[in-house]
């Protein structure tokens, strides 16, 4: 099975599958995301090492039931080869109500066909007040007209 853009990336291929990850990511199905990821891929989420696809899936579940609305914005920040940085920010509340936005880069590798064999995330969370969120879009993907990370000065 192949996931393009395949490697050695280019700008366009590398900002292209950062888009098709964030467009992933926000349709929250951790079955289709999991497929995305080579069936040994390793983790790091955090504190949370993982391995492989079952294990992804698994985490997402678990993710996407404790945060609530969930609604992500990923960047391109570096590219190489079959390596890609990304910083991102996403907004989630809790099943109290309180809203977060969590702050992040993530390194990615692909191997030959376009799966990501390693990705190695950090990530921080900050409480706001539901009247300081901007992503305001319906759950799903991003619509193509909102503004990116830099736009909306984060």
């Amino acid at each position: 099975m192949q996931r393009p853009p395949l490697p050695p990336f280019t700008e366009d291929t590398a900002t292209q599958k950062v888009r098709l990850a964030e467009d992933a990511w926000n349709g929250r199905d951790p079955a289709r995301v999991a497929l995305a990821y080579t069936p040994d891929s390793r983790w790091r989420n955090r504190a949370e090492f993982l391995e492989g696809r079952e294990a992804i899936e698994a985490f997402l579940t678990r993710k996407w039931q404790r945060e609530l609305d969930y609604r992500l914005i990923k960047e391109l920040w570096a590219f190489r080869d079959n390596r890609i940085a990304v910083r991102f920010a996403y907004e989630f509340h809790d099943d109290s109500g309180q809203w977060y936005r969590a702050y992040g880069n993530e390194n990615w590798e692909f191997d030959e066909r376009g799966l990501m064999r390693l990705r190695i995330a950090s990530i921080n969370d900050l409480p706001i007040a539901e009247a300081d969120r901007k992503y305001h879009w319906p759950q799903g993907r991003r619509p193509d007209d909102h503004p990116g990370l830099s736009e909306l000065g984060l």
